[in-house]
């Protein structure tokens, strides 16, 4: 049992010091990136907010992206309709350039701030580190050792230590010398806050290996029957993509929509049930249409078997968003926690080996 302990003590400072500075960047960045919404409304009121979005009709925000698409369709990369902070209408054009729209009237309002570059440069630090290719397999991977790893082998220290004692286990004494306060404060925090960064490292790894996670769940999928309802579209079904655009869904709000790039590619519908942030299941709808205006794909929350109703929650427990303010404010005092572990197991290793 000695030498297994030993092993573990191993596991665990190593992946620290490896593991540990990639858990403590997108700890920091996902911390700072919680408050994107607010931050990004406070900066760009021109650009994201409008007074007429609570008493706009979903009809007249498709007519003016109907519009925006007659006018402009052959240079458009991606329209995004009103989702999160933003409340206006933007197109990512193939050029590469992003404008702002009014809702209602389709007045330009501007190019994309500086502030929103910033938080779309802090979200790929957050998810590959800002390194193509390759960089998005470095965090994903990260993340899932850092949860099967080396928490689970802080947990088996701290269990060995303190099965006896919990309440000690847990106590932080501010009154003491340097190496059992540091130490204190890693023990401490390491299992307070072992189930969040459990939780938080999971659904990070989701959006790197989310074909993994998806295949995982289809276990459930048979184990529930796998009984899907009645779909409202289905494949095969013919669509004039103006249709679509200008006829308002009964259930879901449309959110984005994706355009060809080549021949081979297709028209992409993404909804959404609620526009703008609430606690609560994150509720989807998507449609993929060929340039012939066949549906070759489609999906929905209320149609989808349970795999897919899980997966659609990764990101909101992810973010926090689904537990409201509380579950975000929580999220982000947690991002904080793997820096605060890293820079303590540094010390504890500095003054138990190198002192």
């Amino acid at each position: 049992m000695k030498a297994f302990s030993n092993i573990v003590k191993k596991v665990h400072l190593f992946l620290g010091i490896t593991c540990g500075v990639l858990a403590s960047i997108s700890g920091l960045t996902g911390s700072m990136y919680v408050w994107q919404p607010e931050i990004m409304s406070a900066l760009n009121q021109r650009l994201l907010q409008t007074e007429s979005t609570n008493t706009l009709s979903e009809k007249t925000l498709l007519k003016t992206t109907s519009e925006l698409y007659r006018s402009q369709k052959d240079t458009i990369a991606k329209i995004l309709l009103p989702y999160r902070e933003q409340e206006t209408v933007s197109i990512l054009y193939k050029n590469g350039q992003t404008l702002y729209y009014h809702p209602e009237t389709g007045v330009p309002l501007g190019k994309k701030s500086a502030s929103i570059k910033f938080f779309e440069d802090l979200l790929k630090i957050h998810r590959t580190l800002g390194i193509p290719k390759i960089g998005k397999y470095i965090v994903g991977g990260s993340a899932i050792i850092f949860c099967l790893f080396l928490l689970t082998s802080g947990l088996f220290l701290w269990w060995k230590k303190y099965k006896s004692n919990f309440k000690k286990g847990v106590k932080i004494k501010w009154k003491r010398n340097k190496k059992r306060f540091n130490y204190d404060v890693h023990k401490s925090l390491g299992i307070i806050f072992f189930l969040p960064l459990v939780v938080m490292a999971l659904s990070g790894g989701y959006f790197t290996y989310h074909s993994y996670y998806k295949d995982g769940l289809k276990l459930m999928d048979s184990f529930m029957g796998n009984i899907e309802p009645k779909k409202e579209i289905l494949v095969d079904t013919k669509f004039n993509i103006l249709h679509l655009l200008k006829t308002p869904d009964n259930q879901y709000a449309l959110r984005a929509i994706y355009f060809p790039q080549d021949g081979n590619e297709e028209y992409r519908f993404r909804y959404i049930k609620n526009r703008f942030i609430k606690p609560g299941l994150r509720k989807t709808k998507e449609l993929k249409v060929n340039q012939n205006g066949k549906v070759n794909y489609v999906t929905s929350f209320d149609s989808d078997p349970i795999s897919e109703k899980i997966a659609a929650q990764f990101y909101p427990i992810h973010i926090g968003e689904m537990a409201g303010m509380l579950g975000r404010i929580f999220v982000f005092i947690s991002g904080f926690v793997p820096l605060i572990l890293f820079i303590t197991g540094l010390r504890f290793y500095y003054f138990r080996t190198v002192r």
